[in-house]
């Protein structure tokens, strides 16, 4: 049937199959596990997903994507909700792994992404379609120009692997940027930092991130500057280690909340 994408949703539906087969193939998961997937659309990787897992559940805001998904896919859990307001525990399966994947709308991927690594110790892996830019960002080592925030973070609590790279031309309509499918394998230790601190000294290094640390820093070191750090390097200069160890450290003498 026709379906009139909605700018407002970020809607560039996925149409070339061999995009969708490798999506599909990328998946490392068993048969009996939830499959939880973000902005099914219309379904264009539903309907192979249900083909190969048993257990999927979608996440879709847009009634008109949901009524075409009722048609046209048969066994399948549609919760209609805003994915930033979802209750990721409630979505769990208690019997098998739980893996995470979408076509996320560009405008919201970083608050996803944010979401996914808060909630990581529920999921096996996810796999999530994103502009490239981002996904570049996801993967870069420091002293690199895209290495920021997000690569820290992300590095810290899973392990981010570009797949592969997506034409504007397999979406309706094309995106004016290329995509990369990405997967995030949620395989790191437990942090030795809670992850509310390491965001506040990650976000404040990098907030001003031309100045050296020993400047950008300040908000959270104050005139306390522990040994065994290079202060006169800038954020994108330190490894995501790095952050994590302070971190830790300055929660050990109750300088973070």
């Amino acid at each position: 049937m026709s379906f009139k994408t909605k700018k407002s949703l970020g809607q560039h539906f996925l149409t070339d199959n061999n995009i969708i087969y490798k999506i599909i193939d990328s998946i490392n998961a068993p048969k009996e596990a939830r499959i939880i997937e973000i902005g099914p659309g219309t379904g264009a990787l539903t309907k192979w997903l249900v083909q190969k897992y048993d257990d999927i559940h979608v996440i879709e805001v847009d009634e008109r994507a949901i009524q075409v998904l009722k048609k046209e896919v048969e066994g399948i859990a549609i919760h209609q909700t805003d994915v930033l307001k979802v209750n990721w525990q409630n979505l769990l399966s208690e019997t098998a792994v739980t893996n995470v994947i979408g076509n996320l709308p560009y405008y919201i991927t970083s608050p996803i992404l944010f979401a996914l690594l808060e909630h990581r110790s529920f999921f096996s892996e996810a796999i999530l379609m994103m502009q490239k830019e981002v996904a570049l960002r996801l993967v870069a080592n420091p002293s690199n120009k895209d290495y920021g925030i997000l690569s820290v973070q992300t590095q810290l609590m899973s392990t981010p692997e570009i797949l592969f790279n997506v034409s504007p031309n397999s979406f309706n309509p094309p995106p004016k940027v290329e995509s990369s499918v990405i997967r995030l394998t949620f395989d790191q230790p437990e942090m030795p930092c809670s992850d509310k601190n390491l965001k506040t000294v990650v976000r404040t290094a990098f907030n001003q991130r031309r100045k050296k640390l020993s400047n950008s820093l300040k908000p959270v070191l104050g005139d306390y500057f522990p040994e065994g750090y290079n202060f006169n390097e800038r954020a994108e200069n330190w490894e995501p280690a790095t952050y994590a160890k302070l971190t830790a450290h300055l929660e050990s003498l109750g300088k973070l909340e």
